[in-house]
């Protein structure tokens, strides 16, 4: 026992230390912690933990899914479904059947066995595919289909192995196959869907954040049991319910609740993620060992494993840019632009999952211990061939993650638009003794939205802004109360449990005072790259992109008032340069509230975006 604890504590060790050196030195962390783990498997003092199927596609596959389905876009699965379709399911079947096809001319064996391993390395992994795809920061659209392709993917994968499984010991009819996965679907999606009902009843009835925390927790398991006992995928209950979950919880669930769901299962998704990486280096050593003991050489080997990787990584690229011309030809006169399409066609990696499904082929299987070993190269060579590769890649050909200062503007137009209903709502309750109140939260609204408009601008200011201003000063503030609170606690004059409500305070707001930070130098550290939609707003539509300016690069009622501006804005109409509403002045809505002028556009430095006073609209800024 002693044995067992040591061992699972050092693998766990090694991951910590390997990922927190990997953030450090902006490493990635994956393909670091795969090369570990193969060192790892040649040195001597190393227990290689065993890999059993059942652990991982039982143990770790749902909440991993989950995880990943709950934090998912249901609304973007449903933008991406056609894109998400053709991978999940078309892709995996023509993988199967190229790869089944090269072991079984190479290898000599059966059709079924050759099916069987095609499909084992047919699906990319969940984990590594968007793993590497967020790391290296690829356009959102890129990663909701990479994260929905590799949700759904594993479904098709194991309904097809499971069914070429069965064909080796007797002929399996094509209409059975059809059947048998037409039935894993229905049946997951239906298990799915009550699991997610089921919970979202019990999601509504507590308000307690550690037992909603711990019945989601269960979920994964308590969708993926049943639907395997059904004879469906429980990979894609798992996702069926998840999505749904996703979707609901907002309007269901509490803050605080969220808010503890979100940590813990932040924590899981990081330790079991960061864990299969090490575990897939770490079987490398016993499964060429195994592999050893057949008939054939070891050239002919490493030929069948290099071949079935070639394989296996040019019928994508084949296959996206081949669907890809059939729908631009065909009537719908819509895809995927060339680049995404290339990036998309790349990000091909594979898992824990390939290796675990291979585990499962039947003791009988021909040249087992080889078609394993295949799984095992497909994976090794998909996640540093591909994974190493696609960083470069997507920079050559001008592909990058979203702006994070276009993220801001939308952020500060949802919040105003959300600001506007809430007081809304308020004033329609307020009673006739409310008025410092609603003053209070307007205000407080106010500079909220405020403190997201003052993300923008120049960071080489010599003046800091308001939100600056007040995350310094409250910075250091906290630091003292903290202090003060930590004597008081040691001195024995109050109870433990007040303290730990105090503290528990002070640590959320110093949290989100963190992370407003965290965004702010992110903002000024990633070159603006406008590609604002045009705005539905016809004042946007019939300005200018530009006009004359008044004055050159200052505000003129800033200078006579003696104040400092914060942000410069331009009126389109007549070229006035104003303050934004996060300087004292206001001058750039002052000159609006006086003129009537609607809209207006940024003059700071990199930034393209114009704003309409009267719609609340946001809109790109032209050239």
């Amino acid at each position: 026992m002693e044995h067992l604890v040591l061992g699972i504590t050092a693998f766990l060790v090694t991951v910590l230390a390997v990922t927190a050196a990997c953030r450090r030195f902006g490493l990635n962390a994956p393909l670091v912690l795969i090369v570990v783990g193969l060192i790892g498997s040649y040195l001597p003092f190393v227990h290689e933990p065993r890999l059993s199927p059942e652990v991982i596609l039982v143990g770790a596959l749902p909440p991993l899914l989950y995880a990943s389905a709950v934090n998912t876009s249901l609304v973007d699965f449903r933008r991406n479904a056609s894109a998400i379709g053709w991978l999940s399911v078309g892709l995996v079947l023509f993988t199967t059947a190229g790869v089944g096809a090269v072991v079984h001319w190479m290898l000599g064996i059966d059709w079924a066995p050759a099916l069987a391993i095609g499909a084992v390395v047919a699906p990319p992994d969940a984990v590594a595919a968007t793993a590497v795809a967020r790391s290296i920061g690829l356009p959102r659209r890129v990663v909701a289909v990479l994260e929905g392709e590799s949700l759904v993917n594993d479904a098709t994968a194991l309904v097809t192995l499971r069914t070429a499984i069965a064909a080796m010991g007797a002929s399996v009819a094509v209409g059975h196959v059809l059947l048998d996965f037409l039935r894993a679907v229905v049946v997951a999606v239906v298990v799915g869907l009550a699991v997610a009902k089921a919970a979202n009843l019990c999601f509504k009835l507590t308000d307690d954040a550690v037992t909603s925390t711990a019945l989601s927790l269960l979920v994964p398991f308590v969708a993926y049991v049943p639907a395997e006992e059904l004879h469906g995928s429980g990979v894609l209950s798992v996702v069926v319910a998840g999505l749904v979950i996703g979707e609901a919880s907002p309007a269901l669930q509490s803050g605080q609740t969220r808010l503890a769901q979100r940590v813990n299962w932040h924590t899981v998704q990081f330790l079991l993620e960061n864990a299969v990486f090490l575990l897939i280096g770490l079987q490398v050593r016993s499964i060429i060992n195994n592999a050893r003991g057949t008939d054939l050489t070891v050239w002919h080997v490493a030929l069948v494993c290099l071949a079935a990787l070639v394989t296996t990584m040019l019928l994508r690229v084949v296959w996206l840019f081949g669907t890809r011309l059939l729908v631009h030809i065909g009537p719908l006169k819509q895809t995927t632009p060339a680049r995404e399409t290339a990036v998309i066609s790349w990000a091909g990696m594979r898992g824990v999952v390939t290796l675990a499904a291979a585990l499962t082929l039947p003791e009988h299987t021909p040249y087992r211990a080889v078609l394993i070993l295949i799984a095992l190269a497909v994976t090794m060579g998909t996640l540093l061939i591909q994974g190493l590769s696609l960083p470069l890649m997507a920079r050559n050909i001008g592909i990058h993650g979203p702006d994070p200062r276009e993220d801001a503007l939308q952020e500060a137009t949802i919040h105003q638009h959300a600001m506007a209903a809430g007081m809304e709502a308020a004033r329609a309750a307020a009673g006739p003794h409310d008025g410092d109140t609603l003053e209070r939260m307007q205000a407080q609204g106010e500079r909220q939205v405020n403190a997201i408009w003052e993300r923008l601008g120049r960071s080489e200011a010599d003046v800091d802004t308001p939100s600056q201003s007040w995350r310094r000063l409250r910075s250091l503030a906290i630091a003292a109360e903290r202090a003060e609170v930590l004597r008081v606690r040691d001195e024995g004059l109050v109870e433990h449990d007040v303290v730990s409500t105090v503290l528990a305070a002070l640590d959320v707001e110093e949290a989100g005072m963190a992370k407003l930070q965290t965004e702010a130098d992110r903002l000024h550290t990633t070159p603006l790259r406008p590609a604002l939609p045009d705005s539905p707003c016809d004042h946007l539509a019939q300005s200018p992109c530009s006009v004359e300016p008044t004055t050159a690069g200052y505000c003129e009622q800033c200078e006579l008032e003696g104040t400092d501006p914060v942000h410069l804005r331009m009126c389109l109409t007549c070229g006035h340069i104003g303050c934004c509403d996060s300087s004292v002045g206001l001058h750039a809505t002052r000159h609006f509230e006086e003129t009537g002028h609607p809209t207006m556009r940024s003059i700071e430095p990199g930034e393209s975006w114009r704003w309409c006073y009267v719609d609340e609209l946001l809109g790109a800024g032209g050239d």
